[in-house]
């Protein structure tokens, strides 16, 4: 397994970029120590590594109209990879569903699933979910408040750090 190297420079930008993707390239060098050219040369080097995936908006769901978020745990009958692989690809196709993992245990997949309200859900949950193909059994619970949300993974200050490169893909 293929090691890249971060320094303290890339574990900068890529705490900075984490608190604001539309930081300048100018603020980003200067609150890195370094200058322009070689700052945007690194941010593509991170970016062509796979490090840097994209840069997204975060979008106040609650101003959308969308004032409920659900994790449903999902059990599905059976756990053959083509009938996972059927199940991840209908649930690429709700943009209700914002995030979906496989687990291991007695659940076999978390959606995070957002909703306008508790009948919007109800009516995804029996006319979706519960009747999707596979699916045995489903437990919703509701969020009540969020407490934290940070996007990404914790970048280290510490010494140099490498990250492998099927960590990064």
């Amino acid at each position: 397994m293929r090691r890249v190297k971060l320094d303290r420079i890339d574990r900068r930008i890529l705490r900075d970029l984490l608190d604001d993707g539309r930081m300048t390239n100018v603020d980003l060098a200067r609150r890195a120590g370094i200058s322009a050219p070689p700052c945007l040369r690194r941010v593509r080097a991170l970016e062509q590594a796979g490090i840097i995936r994209g840069y997204h908006a975060h979008v106040n769901g609650e101003a959308l109209g969308y004032g409920v978020t659900v994790f449903a745990q999902v059990g599905l009958s059976s756990q053959a990879e083509p009938d996972l692989r059927r199940f991840e690809a209908l649930v690429d196709s709700w943009p209700m569903v914002r995030e979906c993992s496989m687990l291991a245990g007695e659940t076999d997949f978390l959606l995070k699933v957002v909703a306008e309200d508790w009948d919007d859900y109800h009516r995804f949950l029996t006319t979706r979910l519960t009747t999707a193909p596979n699916v045995s059994h489903v437990k919703s619970a509701l969020e009540i408040r969020r407490s934290k949300w940070q996007p990404g993974v914790p970048i280290p200050e510490g010494d140099d750090d490498e990250v492998a490169d099927d960590e990064v893909g």
